[in-house]
């Protein structure tokens, strides 16, 4: 018999934090396709709060407690440059993009228009945030934590700890600490 081809796709993002909205369209995302890669972007000009290797290991820690657990691989990836050239190096079939709202629609759309002309193979696939999730984006969560908020509302637990030891350490260093 022969063997079904497994599909991909991937997700990019800096993830800094993870929020349960990214996990939400990582769930959605799950039901879907048989792996999915979590590529965390190097943006120029942005520095993150957390490390890649945090990132890293925050999202592992993440998707290996998704509720039921979904027949998909997960893999994380640090990549630079387009996400189509990742997709392609994953050997993705399809690039997945979470909306919240229709200024994301509009950003989103648009991407999609200009990775599809370097890429026509590789399709974007978009997943709305659920309801109770629109809300929720890691800059704000950020600012949030940055001001001694608690943002456990908006991201796992042990991102929360992360996010919080990061800021802490940030303040010790500008302290001269």
């Amino acid at each position: 018999m022969p063997k079904t081809p497994r599909r991909a796709a991937l997700y990019t993002g800096s993830f800094d934090p993870l929020t349960f909205g990214h996990l939400d369209v990582i769930r959605q995302a799950a039901d879907l396709f048989d792996r999915l890669v979590i590529g965390l972007g190097a943006h120029p000009g942005k520095a993150p709060l957390l490390d890649l290797a945090t990132r890293r290991e925050l999202i592992l820690e993440a998707v290996a407690r998704i509720e039921p657990e979904p027949d998909c691989a997960f893999e994380v990836v640090a990549f630079r440059g387009l996400a189509v050239d990742a997709a392609r190096a994953c050997g993705a079939c399809a690039i997945v993009r979470g909306l919240r709202d229709g200024a994301d629609f509009d950003y989103e759309a648009q991407m999609a228009g200009m990775n599809a002309t370097l890429a026509p193979h590789i399709r974007t696939v978009f997943f709305p945030a659920s309801a109770s999730l629109r809300h929720i984006s890691a800059s704000l969560v950020r600012q949030i934590a940055a001001l001694g908020g608690d943002v456990s509302a908006f991201v796992p637990p042990h991102c929360a700890k992360a996010l919080r030891r990061a800021l802490d350490e940030a303040q010790s260093k500008d302290k001269g600490g």
